[in-house]
């Protein structure tokens, strides 16, 4: 029922409008493992499934033929075991085909993937049933989901081979918003503030599974506690079957993850390729894509820079959380992460973390600034002094000093935006010396872009700023509460 679902306004709009559409519909909902594809699929049609199938894995061809054939079987109340792919598509049109009325007819192929076992032609089964069948009638709404997306969009989404352009319609689902994220919490009754919100997205990201498995009767600490750092924990082993799940072989991946953990601010294609000693072909762009795809990386230009300079950063918030304290924490040990909290490592992650939050919302930035009326470019900025500069003695003393810009928004109004994330447990303090850093850093981005637009520093924090000479300097707040917005 729709009322079940969180969120997802624009895909139930969108898969609503495909099938209310007069022609007949190859609709291809795609995204992570775990993000709530099946969840959204079943139910906004589940009383309006002509037919519907999902893909058993690690199962082989006569098995998965075997479990299409029960299904129709339930479904048109015939049976029918089919001998191989074509005659299991033959079938169902038959069954289609014995159906009364005009309604749409929906067919939902679920974990589409896993029913491509070694030989046994599955794709051109499904694309001759499409192509010679269904394409010709008006009122087929074929939908198919898979987590595997290696597979989905080497063979549904940019396919090259059987079902190349067959797909009407494409569906990337993302990670929920904080938005979306209070509502799921909020409909099952949690008592969490916006602050423990935040810090649940810090560590999971917005991933529909994940925040299934926390328990209302404990606080955030208490069920990350649970989940990642406690001997049989659902999110002990999620790493691992995460990138398993998605692509066909993930070392490729999981290396390009690892290179850029180590550089929060993100990478080149050249610098990647150093790092991973990956070669610079048309592999690492597809690598990237589907990493891209999933919402582990994204990719952008630098202020000022060309397409070749992009950078491509990891904000997948789970991953980073992973990295630096499930991958290497050992053995289970009791209260682990509530002891972590008063760790230097802990508050460094805090302010990354947050910063990875800021980015996965940086429409609600926009928004929070009122300038989505612009045209507004999102990127970063940093400047590293040359040997030559801090040999000359002559030389400026502000451009002898490194400066990095984590987000800017370079705008249309001839205004740029410099942006602060900086996460605190209540009202974040600007001090002196911290005041001093923000001016020095302000004037080597001007000096060095020689930028001529009005320069607005801008803090992002959950609380606001403390009230101070040094906050009041600050033309721009936004706080977690518009974030939610």
């Amino acid at each position: 029922m729709e009322k079940n679902i969180i969120g997802r306004k624009a895909e139930i709009d969108r898969l609503k409008k495909y099938v209310n559409s007069g022609r007949s519909e190859f609709i291809a909902v795609y995204g992570r493992r775990r993000i709530g594809k099946t969840f959204l699929v079943r139910e906004l049609f589940e009383d309006n499934f002509a037919f519907r199938v999902t893909g058993k894995e690690n199962a082989n061809t006569q098995e998965q033929l075997q479990s299409f054939g029960y299904a129709l079987e339930n479904f048109s109340g015939r049976a029918s075991q089919p001998a191989n792919w074509d005659e299991a598509f033959r079938l169902l049109a038959v069954h289609i085909e014995r159906l009364e009325g005009d309604a749409p007819k929906l067919i939902f192929l679920d974990e589409l993937p896993w029913f491509d076992t070694r030989g046994a032609k599955f794709i051109s089964a499904l694309e001759h049933f499409w192509n010679d069948w269904a394409a010709y009638r008006r009122d087929i709404k074929l939908i198919v989901c898979g987590s595997a997306t290696t597979w989905m969009l080497d063979n549904v989404v940019n396919s090259r081979g059987g079902l190349h352009n067959r797909a009407t319609h494409t569906i990337l689902l993302a990670p929920f918003t904080l938005q979306e994220t209070e509502q799921y919490f909020q409909s099952f009754g949690f008592p969490y503030e916006r602050q423990e919100l935040i810090e649940s997205y810090m560590v999971v990201g917005g991933v529909a599974y994940y925040l299934s498995l926390f328990e209302p009767d404990k606080s955030v600490a208490q069920n990350i506690e649970s989940l990642c750092f406690t001997r049989g924990g659902e999110l002990v082993d999620e790493f691992q079957k995460l990138f398993k799940s998605l692509f066909k072989k993930a070392d490729n991946h999981l290396a390009i993850i690892a290179a850029l953990d180590k550089k929060g601010m993100g990478m080149t294609r050249q610098e990647i390729m150093a790092e991973t000693h990956m070669l610079n072909n048309g592999n690492l762009t597809k690598l990237l894509r589907e990493l891209e795809e999933c919402a582990f990386i994204r990719s952008y230009t630098p202020f000022k820079k060309s397409k070749k300079d992009m950078l491509y950063q990891l904000i997948d918030p789970f991953t980073l959380f992973y990295l630096r304290f499930m991958k290497d924490s050992g053995s289970f040990l009791s209260g682990y992460w509530q002891k972590m909290h008063s760790t230097p490592t802990y508050a460094s992650w805090c302010g990354h973390a947050f910063e990875i939050v800021c980015l996965n919302h940086l429409e609600q930035i926009v928004r929070a600034l009122g300038i989505d009326g612009t045209i507004n470019t999102l990127c970063s900025w940093s400047y590293r002094p040359a040997k030559s500069i801090l040999e000359d003695e002559t030389a400026d003393d502000d451009l002898k000093q490194g400066a990095q810009i984590d987000l800017l928004i370079d705008r249309s109004d001839r205004t740029i935006t410099i942006c602060e994330m900086k996460y605190s447990q209540g009202e974040f303090e600007i001090t002196k010396s911290y005041d001093t850093l923000l001016s020095r850093r302000l004037r080597i981005f001007q000096k060095v872009t020689g930028t001529k637009k009005s320069i607005v520093p801008t803090f992002i924090t959950p609380n606001g700023l403390l009230n101070n000479v040094y906050s009041r300097r600050i033309p721009r707040q936004i706080t977690s509460d518009q974030l939610f917005e």
